[in-house]
């Protein structure tokens, strides 16, 4: 926690006096899994009232942070303030912010960490009525197969004070094996911000955003690598949370696996997630935001008989999306989404061999948005 949160200065520390929040972590050590409740040995507890988290049974170090964010839901908006559970980065002219949305296995940390731009942070922010702030003082990326040439940044961050978690050391080299999967896919590194050469400190802005991409890595190889929405249809992206959950995502999952998280982060919304909607509509609609959504997942075919796209295509799509350019293409219709897709890509039913498998992977996942939407009407 020393390396994620904002660290104080010296009179802030003078003047500390009591905790805001108090977070008690007993580690491994089990809760009861027959208390009410409870359905395992492993619980994060939260006390809104009295401001204390008491997390039992996982030495998951993600667990605190979260834990800090979940209140940051329940407090923000009380005050008007839009927590998100987002990345925020902002061109060197600092007259260029985008917000980017994505769950775990999206690359949202990764096409954050963007070397022609500054980082304000990578997980957690707040959106008010002066721009956008970060929450965290520090980044908790996932770097499993971490590759320096498409993510130098962030492994330019690992030097001495950054925190490996679940790695694997060579026995010869004492270098970290980021291949090695042996404890988890799960494999983390904590740093301090200002171990990435070009964050913004501190990680504020007095701008409001220009762009909002929501990141889906789509497994099923049927939606569009980018499409423009409207602020009708980013409201009910936004809400469903779609990504599929694939390898190296959560623990057990070795196969993809569509999934919804309202907000893009469900686990950790305190309110109702149409709350957070709607206020994200309304700054939207107010500071006139371009939305896109962004698919990282896989083209010519579903996992297994396609292939992922390659990260620097999709950063390349981001360039076009920061620089203006991709606003002002002209749009063709997607089906049954109602997208709207830049004339000029290729749309996935076209690299598909199989047109009616592909109709019908659309088809399936199509109605999986609007009965997991129907939740939240």
């Amino acid at each position: 926690m020393y390396n994620m949160l904002i660290r104080p200065t010296q009179e802030e520390l003078i003047n500390f006096g009591d905790p805001d929040i108090t977070i008690y972590n007993a580690g491994c050590f089990p809760c009861n899994r027959y208390t009410e409740k409870m359905t395992s040995t492993t619980s994060v507890s939260l006390n809104l009232k009295t401001k204390e988290v008491v997390i039992l049974g996982t030495q998951y170090a993600g667990e605190m942070k979260k834990a800090l964010f979940s209140f940051m839901h329940y407090l923000m908006p009380q005050k008007g303030i839009l927590s998100l559970h987002s990345c925020c980065n902002i061109s060197y002219d600092k007259n260029n912010v985008c917000l980017f949305f994505g769950l775990s296995g999206t690359g949202k940390t990764t096409l954050s960490a963007d070397s022609n731009r500054k980082l304000i942070g990578d997980d957690e922010h707040c959106w008010d009525d002066n721009g956008v702030f970060n929450i965290e003082g520090g980044c908790y990326a996932k770097v499993i197969d971490l590759n320096p040439d498409s993510v130098k940044e962030i492994y330019n961050a690992i030097r001495f004070g950054a925190l490996f978690e679940n790695t694997i050391l060579d026995d010869y080299t004492r270098k970290v094996n980021f291949k090695d999967d042996s404890i988890t896919k799960n494999i983390r590194l904590s740093y301090p911000i200002n171990f990435i050469d070009n964050a913004e400190i501190p990680c504020i802005t007095n701008k409001h955003p220009n762009n909002i991409i929501l990141l889906t890595c789509d497994a099923f190889g049927v939606l569009p690598l980018v499409s423009k929405l409207t602020p009708e249809q980013t409201v009910y992206h936004f809400i469903n949370g779609y990504t599929s959950k694939v390898a190296g995502t959560e623990q057990g999952i070795n196969e993809p696996v569509a999934t919804f998280s309202a907000c893009y982060g469900e686990a950790f919304l305190v309110l109702h997630p149409m709350v957070y909607a709607k206020m994200l509509k309304e700054k939207i609609l107010k500071h006139d935001v371009n939305c896109w959504l962004v698919n990282t997942g896989w083209v010519g075919g579903g996992y297994g008989v396609g292939k992922r796209c390659d990260i620097n295509i999709t950063r390349e799509i981001i360039n076009t999306i920061h620089d203006g350019s991709l606003a002002h293409k002209t749009y063709t219709q997607f089906p049954l989404f109602d997208l709207n897709v830049p004339i000029d890509y290729i749309l996935p039913r076209d690299t598909w061999t199989d047109k009616d498998l592909y109709n019908k992977s659309l088809n399936n996942l199509f109605l999986s948005f609007q009965n997991n939407y129907k939740k939240y009407q």
